[in-house]
């Protein structure tokens, strides 16, 4: 199946980020959005969002492009050579940490938010013999395309002092990090864009590779990584993950070669087709759900295990305390700061902030069902190596030369990653803080009912049945956890009065 999709010699403006909000700015200020071509720098929000507000204000089409704003102190402008550099003999490489100017982000623009999976099954799982839904409430009716910092400054050098300007706007990050550009709004007498894509489509196999270490059959975690790439490399995305997942299957695989047994069944899931709108792990969830959703105690992802140093994760509340715990047990490599822990190095760069769960990888279809999720890893930061994200300068040079030189980092996030699946499936009580889980639903609560308020929805939503539920949940959390203490505290006088007795 073959179609084109064309933007032909339209009028273009910058969006800025695509949200909402600066859709808003424009069409406040009397610009008509509808027919052009909407020019919007990556960040902020996904990038398949920002291509679905374009859409929904009629515009024809959207470009993204990547801002040096959003690269912090690590920028050409501020003096940093670029990855890769040449001499001028072109023989002899001089690489810099700085972003190359020719770099491109591709990605998926499906409406992820709104599904993830086969866009044809919503809802079902996908197989040969399935029946098609219509896939455009998921994806975009519009062409996009993605170009690179060099590639933006003639379009945004075409809008100078036409439409809204920065400080019209006044909204925090409309202007960006080059220094010859205004960042107005257009349109431009003249500024014409045209856009031509030409694609095929059809309907393909995926293939997830799943791996099991049996245990008991009604309790089991989930440890998954995918393994598709945008770029001929994916040293971070997804080849860190897919490195880390295979030497967790090594060491556990030792384990059970000397006898040993986990309380729960291990499954190890190499998930395909990620790229396109995590087919890969959303299909064999729904493939296997019932299932799922009364037997797996969590799921743990990997996905860009390592693109710098700094430690990150975010998850389910009920899985905060403990992945916190073995954090502090990793000792932090050498050569990336004075910290002497994982831990130290996370808290150093976080204050404690451990944030939501989005929809942006292979635990969404997890999450989405109830299942307690964490995704980890570890990133850069505004003065670290700028990690070409979605680019073929994701390769295995970059990550030997800027991402992990002596892959030390890998070493410590799998011996992180395999503390947590070892304590998940193998301690006798599950280590789920509930009080926490509960805490941490009070505080979206909190944060989705200042949402509402704020809009026209407020008065269409009533909150009170889901604040009613959270609060049970919260008393019955505490009970348990009131129970488990006193348990445990009793376990250990007995202990004690064992060993007075026998001595």
């Amino acid at each position: 199946m073959e179609w084109m999709e064309k933007a032909d010699a339209i009028v273009f403006g910058e969006i800025r980020r695509g949200t909402r909000a600066d859709f808003q700015v424009l069409k406040d200020a009397g610009i008509e959005l509808k027919g052009k071509i909407a020019l919007a720098n990556y960040g902020g929000i996904y990038r398949g969002t920002k291509v679905k507000n374009a859409q929904d204000n009629g515009m024809a089409g959207c470009v993204l492009f990547t801002d040096p704003l959003d690269d912090g102190e690590v920028t050409v402008e501020n003096g940093y050579k670029a990855y890769p550099g040449l001499t001028p003999s072109c023989y002899d490489f001089i690489d810099g940490p700085a972003r190359n100017p020719s770099s491109i982000q591709r990605g998926s623009v499906r409406f992820s938010s709104l599904y993830s999976g086969d866009p044809t099954t919503v809802g079902w799982a996908s197989s040969w013999d399935s029946p098609r839904g219509n896939i455009s409430l998921y994806t975009p009716s519009i062409p996009s395309i993605p170009i690179s910092m060099k590639d933006s400054l003639p379009l945004l050098e075409a809008l100078k002092g036409h439409g809204v300007s920065a400080k019209e706007a006044n909204r925090s990050g409309w202007t960006g990090g080059f220094s010859n550009i205004t960042y107005d709004s257009g349109p431009a007498p003249g500024a014409l864009l045209h856009i031509d894509h030409l694609m095929n489509g059809w309907v393909a196999p995926v293939w997830d590779v799943i791996g099991v270490i049996n245990g008991t059959t009604d309790e089991v975690v989930v440890i998954g990584n995918h393994r598709d790439a945008w770029v001929i490399g994916g040293a971070a995305d997804p080849n860190s993950g897919s490195a880390v997942l295979i030497e967790l299957a090594n060491a556990f695989g030792k384990l059970v070669a000397k006898g040993w047994k986990p309380r729960r069944t291990i499954i190890l899931g190499s998930w395909d087709a990620e790229e396109f709108g995590l087919q890969g792990s959303t299909e064999w969830v729904e493939s296997h759900l019932p299932w799922l959703t009364t037997s797996v105690v969590a799921y743990l992802n990997l996905d860009i295990a390592v693109s710098g140093p700094r430690t990150s994760f975010s998850g389910s509340g009920e899985l905060h305390t403990m992945v916190v715990e073995q954090m502090k047990k990793v000792l932090f490599p050498e050569g990336w700061g004075d910290f002497p822990t994982l831990y130290d190095m996370w808290h150093n760069t976080t204050q404690g902030e451990i944030p939501p769960l989005g929809s942006g990888s292979d635990y969404a279809s997890f999450y989405q069902n109830g299942i307690a999720c964490i995704d980890i890893g570890s990133d850069g930061g505004k003065t670290d190596p700028i990690y070409h994200y979605h680019s073929n300068y994701d390769s295995y040079a970059w990550m030997s030369r800027f991402g992990d030189p002596d892959f030390k980092l890998h070493k410590a996030i799998g011996q992180w990653l395999t503390l947590i699946a070892y304590h998940i499936a193998d301690d006798a009580l599950i280590p789920w803080d509930l009080p926490n889980a509960a805490s941490v639903l009070q505080s979206y609560l909190s944060e989705l009912n200042e949402t509402i308020t704020d809009s026209e929805l407020s008065k269409d939503l009533d909150l009170a049945p889901l604040g009613d539920a959270i609060a049970e949940f919260e008393a019955q959390a505490a009970n348990i956890a009131r129970e488990w203490v006193e348990k445990s505290a009793k376990a250990v006088l007995r202990a004690a009065e064992i060993l007075r007795v026998g001595n």
